[in-house]
């Protein structure tokens, strides 16, 4: 599990430091495996915009920029990337400004002075890939400092879960444990309903109750698929190890990874009838959305609509019904699987024996020390301590004495 410290902050923010969050996690049972800044270490970064470009007279791949940095005059800078172009806004690293294996300074590039730099998130040591300037927003506020505009002064926490831990398999997850460590206040989303102002409804048939038994969707009309996802989402993703796709793949991505429920989004268009929630039919196929086809059978857990399986329920989507640039109706969707009844296991830690289950009291069985009361062996001086007689069962011996004479316990 992976997310961004400011993300987590947001929703409860201990006083405490980065380090002593990470070890408040660890001691809580979420293992801290990395704490990674999100940006190297620089200064003198700010949000520039690029006023003019000219070619430059002695190099063809160069051009000469005038470029606002919120100071009295505009500085002239030498830039080679690619995308450079006026009326971007850009960082800019001023003179005096170090960045990850780079100070700048005034200098000379084939005979023409430059007093700056323009920079890509590589330089800056955001990506670690990088096609030229880093374009920010066309309402940046020129001469802002770009670690404030981009919120850089973050970490991305990584934590290992162990498999009883799945309620913190979300950001509201994790902050609710930070909670009641700290006693903090926990600053809850507002999750209020929103009025519907259309109508328009599809029917839901449950054919696998016991698998699914609860789905849920709603219809949206007029949705731009081309609108760019709010830079906030972007960074959340991002550092949560997630890949912006587009505004309607982040918005599912970004609920499931904050509230901990998977969504999935179809193209309301591509859809025919009804949605079927059941098991596939033997030799029923699905192209999913990574472009793979499968061969189904009736194990398989399926969403799909009046004429084909749409979806391979709770892995992955299928291509045909997958939302494109051009989507202006989505069905979002979310399911609720089956709880399935712990069985009962047995877990041998050698100095105790406890066997557990899902609805039951565990039956501790402790070496060497006894109550007067506990049922014992002269040789083995195992106790048992029974609170509720829910079990009545043979057991093996626990204790080396027991391994050496052979005796059992009995409860």
């Amino acid at each position: 599990m992976q997310f961004s410290e400011s993300w987590l902050r947001s929703f409860v923010s201990p006083r405490l430091n980065t380090d002593e969050l990470a070890h408040l996690l660890t001691m809580a049972g979420l293992e801290v495996e990395a704490v990674e800044p999100v940006a190297g270490q620089f200064a003198k970064v700010v949000v520039a915009e690029v006023l003019s470009t000219e070619q430059h007279p002695n190099a063809d791949r160069l051009r000469v920029c005038r470029v606002n940095v919120g100071a009295a005059e505009p500085l002239q800078i030498v830039c080679g990337a690619p995308n450079v172009a006026p009326g971007l806004k850009v960082p800019c690293a001023l003179i005096g400004a170090t960045l990850p294996g780079i100070s700048i300074a005034p200098t000379k590039l084939r005979g023409v002075e430059s007093f700056g730099m323009l920079c890509s998130a590589r330089e800056l040591g955001v990506s670690e890939e990088s096609a030229g300037l880093m374009v920010l927003d066309a309402d940046a506020p020129v001469g802002a400092d770009i670690r404030e505009h981009l919120a850089l002064n973050d970490n991305s926490i990584t934590i290992k879960l162990t498999p009883n831990r799945a309620d913190c398999l979300s950001i509201l997850g994790v902050a609710r444990e930070v909670a009641a460590n700290t006693g903090e206040t926990l600053a809850l989303p507002d999750t209020s309903a929103v009025q519907g102002r259309i109508d328009d409804q599809r029917a839901v048939l449950l054919e696998a109750g016991v698998a699914c038994p609860r789905y849920c969707g709603r219809v949206v009309r007029g949705v731009n698929a081309r609108a760019a996802t709010p830079a906030f989402i972007q960074r959340a993703l991002e550092r949560s190890g997630v890949r912006s796709i587009s505004a309607l793949v982040d918005v599912t991505n970004f609920v499931m990874l904050e509230q901990g429920q998977p969504m999935h989004a179809f193209d309301h268009a591509k859809l025919e009838g009804a949605i079927h929630v059941r098991h596939a039919r033997p030799g029923e196929s699905l192209e999913l959305l990574n472009n793979q086809t499968v061969t189904l059978d009736v194990r398989h857990l399926v969403i799909a609509d009046d004429a084909r399986a749409v979806a391979l329920a709770g892995v992955m989507g299928g291509a045909q019904s997958a939302i494109s640039l051009d989507t202006t109706e989505v069905f979002w969707s979310r399911r609720s699987s089956r709880r399935r009844r712990l069985p009962a296991v047995r877990v041998n830690w050698g100095w105790a024996v406890i066997r557990l289950t899902a609805s039951s009291v565990a039956w501790i069985l402790i070496c060497p020390a006894a109550p007067s009361s506990a049922p014992r062996r002269s040789c083995c001086k195992s106790a048992v301590v029974r609170p509720a007689r829910w079990w009545r069962r043979r057991m093996k011996p626990c204790c080396p004495s027991a391994r050496r004479c052979g005796c059992v316990l009995h409860g």
